[in-house]
Parts: structure tokens; sequence; C-alpha cells
């Protein structure tokens, strides 16, 4: 077996382990991001499993659970992970968007993202919470880099619109007040930015800067999904502010912002 099929095989043992454990396929896959594992608590009769059962990584990082839950939201069957893999970790492009891919496979068409993120912006303070309408990826990895899965999507494909309008105006008009847009900026981790970073990403016009959510965009793109992402502003970026950066901090924060943005959740699953 070639190393392209072998990467496909992969995907499809995945997808098949999610048909077999949640039957026919969910309409929406969410991607909860650190801190906000309470939004699960919204899914109307879950069933939950560990990634692992799945054939997925397990979380090593704290304020992700591992968990994976099908259930219904807004009155639709969607796909909550608990959790995402991220390049610092360690794993190859292939493993950090398996989940995205495996969804697509399985036949779930809709990708909604969320990701804690540090606030570039000033006027971004911590708690708000930012539809992503662009990116700029400093992560230094693209998923598509090297032989293109055909079965997924094609070699080139365009990201002009890869965060759909349809859906950012969608949860504009669900939410009760205006959401800012602006641009995700992704950086490599572990460790948070610099200063002198933070200004850079100011000047190339970041909004907000994360350390996830590019490549599982990129690769649901490529695999014909349409993609929603929520950026929910943890702390301040470096710089910005006299405080120390933890994750502790990262992670308490969002967990009180995780009730609002649950509820606009459902109200965008909704209406999808």
């Amino acid at each position: 077996m070639n190393e392209t099929a072998a990467r496909l095989d992969r995907i499809d043992a995945v997808a098949a382990r999610m048909r077999e454990t949640f039957g026919e396929p969910a309409s929406v896959a969410i991607v909860l991001g650190s801190g906000l594992g309470d939004v699960t608590r919204r899914v109307l009769d879950p069933v939950s499993v560990d990634a692992p059962s799945l054939g997925l990584p397990g979380s090593g990082v704290g304020g992700h659970a591992g968990k994976v839950t099908c259930g219904r939201l807004g009155g639709r069957k969607v796909l909550v992970f608990q959790g995402r893999s991220h390049l610092y970790e360690g794993h190859d492009l292939d493993t950090v968007v398996l989940a995205v891919r495996a969804a697509a496979r399985w036949g779930t068409r809709g990708l909604l993202l969320t990701s804690a993120v540090g606030g570039v912006d000033p006027a971004l303070g911590p708690g708000s919470v930012m539809l992503v309408a662009d990116h700029i990826n400093l992560s230094g990895g693209n998923p598509l880099r090297g032989p293109n899965l055909e079965a997924l999507g094609i070699r080139f494909p365009d990201l002009t619109h890869l965060y759909s309008p349809r859906l950012r105006a969608l949860a504009q008009a669900a939410s009760p007040e205006a959401l800012p847009e602006g641009v995700y900026c992704a950086m490599p981790g572990p460790s948070y930015e610099t200063p002198a970073e933070i200004r850079m990403l100011g000047l190339l016009g970041a909004n907000v800067v994360g350390m996830s959510l590019v490549h599982e965009a990129i690769a649901a793109q490529h695999a014909g999904m349409e993609v929603l992402a929520f950026a929910v502003v943890s702390n301040a970026a470096a710089g910005l502010s006299a405080a120390e950066l933890t994750h502790v901090e990262v992670t308490e924060a969002c967990r009180q912002a995780a009730g609002r943005l649950g509820a606009l959740l459902v109200r965008v699953v909704e209406q999808w």
C-alpha cells in the first residue's frame, strides 16, 4: 500500500468507527477549545466516548477532556469534540486534522470551530467572542502539504471564503448583540508570543492569536465542509497587559464565557 492510500485508510477507519458508534452522520461537527467543554452539557440525548476508542489521539492539554459526544443541539444531530490535537504536542498535521477529515468522510457537511485566543486588538478584552472572518497562518504547517488526497478534495482549494459568509451572517442574526469579526493568526506554540511578536501581528492585521483552528479549517474546506469559527478571547496578548500569561488563566476565562457562547451555538446550529 502506498503512502497516500495508507493516509486515506486511516481516515476511513475513524469514519467507520464513528458510523458504528453513532449511526447516521451528524449535520455539524463542533470542536471545542480550551475551557469550553461545558458547552457539551447543552447536547441532548448524548452518547460520549473517549477519543482513542474512535482511533483519535487522547488529549494531553489541560482544559481539553479528550471526549467525543454525539447528540442533538438546536434540533440537529451534532458531533462534539471536547478538545483537539495540536502541532505543539508533537503531532503531525495528518493527526491534527484527522477528526475533521474523518467527520467529513462520515458524511458531516458542517464544521463549527472554537478556539481560546489572545487579544491582539486592544478592543477585544477577555471574555470577548469574535467571529473569524479570515486567518494568517504563521504556524509553519499546512495540512494539504504532500500528495493530495484526491478522495477528499482538489489539489489547490480556494480559501477566499473559507469562513463561510453565509454562516457568519447567520451567527450575527442569532447573536443578541453584534459580534466583532476579524483575523485569527495561528502561531506554532506552545510558548506564548513575545511582546515584539504581538506588535508584528498587529501590523500584519491580526486581531487575535492562537495555536490551532486554521489547520482544521483548511482541511475542512478541502474536504467540502462549510466552516464557521468563533475565537474566545481569554487574555490580552503579551505586552498589552502587566499580567503574566498562564494556561490556567486561559482555561478559566473561557469557562466563564462558555455559558454565553453555548447559548449562541444552540441558536446557530438550529438555523444551520
